[in-house]
């Protein structure tokens, strides 16, 4: 009994977690840049070190728990604007952007034009641009802006800037903090070979609202399911040790 309830607790938590990401994607499903989630489930098997399990005993004290969640790294659609500020990027490339936690990443380049006639996210980080091995925040002189595929910022003709445009490796872990900025390891960081900057598009979510939204009602129906199997270990294999046993 004890372990068939555990095993049960565990799956519910472990859909518990996964509708909490399952929620945050479909939350986004319209923010700019956004890139799905999804999540991945691994086998904890309650045996002590060393203790040799029966075939039985290994299926049944095998929990299931989220392992963790994926970055779903494809692009998304880009969509036209019309706003010089508005920046998407094609191929594997992502702005940098200075937080007050320090510099992150992002797809989401809905940019804007500060009081200082400096260009930040909606959030109001500074978008930064290189100057030599350093970067900087980017100020634009009143006039028509004009944004080059490789990140070159111009105003009426005369040029200004280039974005901080980079990439990272397939196996570099990128951490989502927020709706649209990444943490990367200290030093992961390349400049971006096969990017190109457009502007005034924008690119969206990569998620599938359609099938992110099937995956939840799976995830809820699971939930159920395990809920009702703890329910019964709970109640009915109680009362039958309560009722049942005395009497042998």
């Amino acid at each position: 009994m004890e372990s068939g309830y555990y095993v049960a607790y565990a799956g519910l938590a472990a859909r518990m977690q996964a509708l909490d990401v399952m929620a945050s994607n479909l939350a986004n499903a319209s923010s700019t840049g956004f890139k799905g989630q999804s999540t991945f489930y691994r086998a904890l098997s309650a045996a002590q070190d060393g203790e040799i399990l029966s075939p039985l005993n290994q299926a049944v004290n095998k929990f299931g728990i989220l392992g963790g969640s994926r970055l779903d790294l494809q692009s998304g659609s880009l969509i036209t604007t019309g706003s010089s500020t508005d920046l998407a990027m094609e191929g594997d490339g992502y702005f940098s952007v200075q937080t007050r936690a320090g510099t992150r990443y992002t797809r989401d380049g809905n940019f804007r034009l500060n009081a200082g006639r400096q260009v930040v996210t909606q959030d109001g980080d500074f978008v930064l641009a290189e100057q030599g091995p350093r970067t900087i925040p980017i100020t634009l002189p009143t006039g028509a802006v004009f944004v080059s595929q490789d990140g070159t910022i111009s105003v009426d003709g005369a040029l200004v800037a280039k974005l901080h445009v980079v990439q990272f490796s397939p196996d570099t872990q990128l951490t989502p903090e927020g709706n649209s900025n990444y943490l990367a390891e200290g030093g992961s960081e390349k400049p971006a070979a096969n990017s190109n900057v457009r502007q005034g598009m924008l690119e969206s979510s990569n998620l599938n609202p359609v099938g992110a939204a099937v995956g939840l009602i799976v995830l809820q129906r699971q939930a159920d399911i395990l809920s009702r199997a703890l329910s019964i270990f709970n109640t009915d294999f109680d009362r039958t040790a309560t009722t049942d046993l005395p009497r042998v």
